[in-house]
């Protein structure tokens, strides 16, 4: 009887536990959670044993207390038909006889009235037990219950973990990202861009005022040439104005 009252005091205990202030004060709660489920999964199942002994326990007692109900019945018939058989040969003028059957009647009533007090002994024993076994299963519905809380608390917590870590592991790449600015880089890159664009144009410019020289130079070269040209044809025309042609030598 012990066992069970250590038993429900445990179930009691387990399903009045505040599973919120619990988790407030534990340093790790999923894993405070886990051990919570262990062992409540191990009291259940302790508990549904002790159930299951207890209303055991509680079946034979009434299997007994309804076997001395029964014998006392029966001692209590065989009583009436020894005294009844008594009197029927007392009155045929055989009192030996009938002494005979007075004192079976007399054992039948000792039988009969042994047989009500042990099932009068065990009728508060039965009402006793079987208070306790309603208690106990009470007990595993409130703990079963807590079981699921408890189940459901873990499941919940894990998925705010891992969404927190997600979250966390967002922000440090945010964080990463303001500290080294993508478009400062950008703008260092387009800067070099444009100082190579401007450094083409730069040769560009240099190679078309290269091209402009040298096509200046041919035209300066150009009008030389025909300013020789010129000079050498008025040299000829003066030499052959002053040669005699073969009228005038004549």
């Amino acid at each position: 009887m012990a066992q069970k009252q250590s038993i429900l005091g445990r179930i009691a205990q387990l399903t009045k536990a505040n599973v919120n202030a619990l988790l407030d004060k534990a340093e790790d709660p999923q894993k405070m959670l886990d051990q919570m489920v262990r062992d409540y999964t191990n009291s259940i199942a302790e508990a549904e044993q002790a159930v299951a002994q207890t209303i055991g326990n509680l079946r034979l007692a009434e299997a007994d207390h309804a076997e001395d109900v029964a014998a006392a019945k029966e001692w209590g018939a065989k009583a009436l038909a020894a005294s009844s058989r008594a009197d029927q040969l007392r009155a045929a003028g055989q009192p030996g006889e009938a002494d005979r059957y007075d004192q079976l009647a007399k054992v039948a009533l000792g039988k009969q009235i042994q047989a009500e007090n042990e099932a009068k002994a065990a009728a508060p024993m039965i009402a006793q037990q079987s208070e306790v076994v309603e208690k106990l299963k009470t007990g595993l519905v409130g703990m079963r219950g807590k079981l699921t809380e408890l189940q459901s608390k873990r499941d919940e917590l894990v998925a705010r973990h891992r969404t927190a870590e997600a979250q966390s592991q967002v922000n440090d790449a945010i964080k990463s990202i303001d500290i080294l600015d993508p478009t400062s880089e950008l703008s260092r890159y387009e800067d070099r861009v444009r100082r190579l664009e401007a450094n083409v144009v730069g040769q560009q410019e240099l190679a078309s005022s290269s091209l402009d020289a040298q096509f200046a130079e041919l035209e300066a070269d150009s009008g030389q040439l025909e300013i020789e040209a010129r000079l050498a044809e008025l040299k000829g025309l003066g030499s052959a104005a002053s040669t005699p042609t073969e009228e005038e030598n004549a």
